[in-house]
């Protein structure tokens, strides 16, 4: 089985209750296939960078499945049928990073990072 890992944009007008059901459904296909969820990351209701569908804010989620080729296909597929999905994007990838991705790391982590990254710059201009 190969390794994929998918971002999922479903309406702003759902809630959060119905976009999880939603999710469940496709996690239920990947599972139907044999397949497996390795992560999950919920990054919530977000700014698209356009507006896609009347849409101007959508709720986000990571999914980091290992699978066969035909239940990405089957899910993908779904997904083009739902109206629910706004946008979607699925790759291959090598491995599973264990550590969250940015968008969930806690703000006074990012903070900490920048100090610490502030203090090691040796330049005369500081941003």
């Amino acid at each position: 089985m190969a390794l994929y890992e998918s971002v999922i944009i479903g309406r702003q007008d759902l809630t959060p209750g119905q976009f999880d059901t939603l999710l469940e459904k496709f996690i239920s296909v990947i599972k139907s296939f044999k397949g497996e969820i390795k992560k999950r990351e919920d990054w919530g209701i977000r700014n698209l960078a356009y507006k896609i569908n009347k849409n101007r804010k959508g709720h986000y989620t990571l999914l980091n499945i290992d699978g066969p080729p035909e239940a990405i296909r089957e899910y993908e597929r779904l997904m083009r049928l739902d109206e629910d999905i706004i946008r979607f994007l699925t790759f291959k990838i090598k491995f599973v990073e264990d550590k969250p991705s940015p968008l969930v790391v806690n703000k006074s982590d990012r903070s900490k990072n920048e100090s610490l990254t502030d203090e090691n710059y040796s330049g005369s201009d500081k941003l």
